[in-house]
């Protein structure tokens, strides 16, 4: 693929994954903000208790949507964030008609594009893999003909 293409492609997931990171994230602020009046009634659908239920929804929506954002282990973030609509999707909307149920089915489908895809070259992760790839982020010293954890003879 050539660089304009590859750019371009890039600069579309960059977008994707601010937008729909940020989207999300209010999601997350806003049951960070509600906590308390929320800890002790919000649906429990995997019998963990209300309140972990809610920090688990929590760290997904406010975490991993950073986590989305700065393109930093993108496609592991995607995975909680999949669930969390898939419970949405499937638990707390089951009885609710497609146009309740399709904002959950919207971020669950790009999630899994995300997933699929990967983050792009403007990530920390595409970062992380050019400088820190096959080990070039780990320094051996310089100066010593040994290698640093290397023991005594």
């Amino acid at each position: 693929m050539n660089s304009t293409r590859e750019t371009i492609k890039s600069i579309g997931l960059l977008m994707l994954r601010v937008g729909i990171g940020g989207l999300m994230l209010v999601h997350g602020t806003g049951k960070i903000q509600g906590f308390n009046q929320m800890a002790d009634s919000f649906p429990d659908p995997f019998g963990l208790g209300s309140r972990l239920s809610l920090i688990l929804a929590i760290s997904a929506e406010a975490g991993c949507s950073l986590l989305l954002i700065a393109g930093a282990a993108t496609r592991l973030a995607t995975i909680p964030l999949m669930v969390t609509m898939l419970v949405a999707l499937f638990y707390i909307h089951r009885a609710d008609p497609w146009n309740v149920k399709e904002l959950a089915a919207v971020y669950l489908l790009v999630y899994v594009s995300l997933l699929l895809t990967g983050p792009g070259r403007f990530s920390l992760d595409h970062w992380w893999i050019t400088k820190c790839g096959n080990g070039k982020c780990v320094h051996e010293p310089t100066t010593s003909g040994s290698p640093r954890n290397s023991a005594p003879d």
